[in-house]
């Protein structure tokens, strides 16, 4: 049985976590400035059991609330006008990294993001070929406090994505990780996080996420906030 799910979670990783070959996306000009990844406090750890962590503290978003961050996540598809250009939303967020979100399934209550969705992630880390990601996910959770996104391969967890927000004077707090690797159970554990992580996904890529994520996180304050008020505006009509 174990060796039966460790073939299916090693063939699972290859289909899901990285993609097949590929190039990024010509980027798109925006009239910002991307947050460096020294405006961010940012921490790379390596569990006892083998995962790793990669934790991020952003700079405070301003003039974003939570509220407004719920409503992003269950409205990133359409467009968003950039000078005389309608860009797919997703790829304002970050405009050299990501191709394309999809929402593959609705949530429990639903919505396109919350308990029990699933979603489709495509991008590129950095832009960089070797860290292209393909990725199918289930929502664990989303509301004013945070959320969570998982991807699993034959019942295990095998990387997570952790999120809080919280409300600060002029904005919001934003603190996320990523862990990579699984919990239990030991043996298989052994397998996946000493052999089949590290080369699915390296600490290189995972800096790579960092500095990707430091970005697409930022971005947020230069045009979330007028976007959601001409948006939920429009709705209240």
């Amino acid at each position: 049985m174990l060796k039966l799910s460790a073939v299916a979670l090693g063939a699972g990783l290859l289909s899901g976590c990285r993609m097949r070959a590929g190039q990024p996306p010509l980027p798109i000009a925006v009239p910002w400035e991307m947050k460096s990844l020294s405006s961010a406090k940012t921490k790379v750890e390596r569990l006892a059991d083998g995962r790793l962590r990669f934790s991020i503290r952003h700079e405070v978003l301003a003039g974003v609330i939570p509220a407004m961050l719920v409503w992003w996540f269950n409205n990133m598809d359409g467009t968003l006008r950039i000078g005389d250009v309608d860009v797919p939303r997703y790829r304002v967020w970050h405009p050299r990294d990501h191709v394309a979100l999809t929402y593959l399934r609705p949530g429990l209550d639903g919505r396109k993001f919350s308990t029990g969705a699933r979603i489709r992630i495509q991008e590129f880390f950095g832009a960089d070929p070797r860290h292209r990601v393909d990725i199918v996910d289930d929502v664990g959770f989303l509301d004013e406090t945070g959320f969570n996104h998982s991807f699993s391969v034959a019942g295990h967890r095998v990387a997570s994505m952790d999120y809080t927000f919280t409300p600060v004077a002029g904005g919001t707090r934003y603190e996320n990780s990523a862990t990579v690797g699984i919990d239990r159970p030991a043996l298989l554990r052994v397998l996946v996080n000493h052999a089949i992580r590290p080369w699915l996904f390296p600490e290189q890529m995972g800096r790579a996420w960092l500095k990707h994520n430091v970005e697409e996180v930022g971005n947020f304050q230069f045009f979330l906030p007028a976007l959601y008020a001409a948006e939920t505006s429009t709705r209240a009509r």
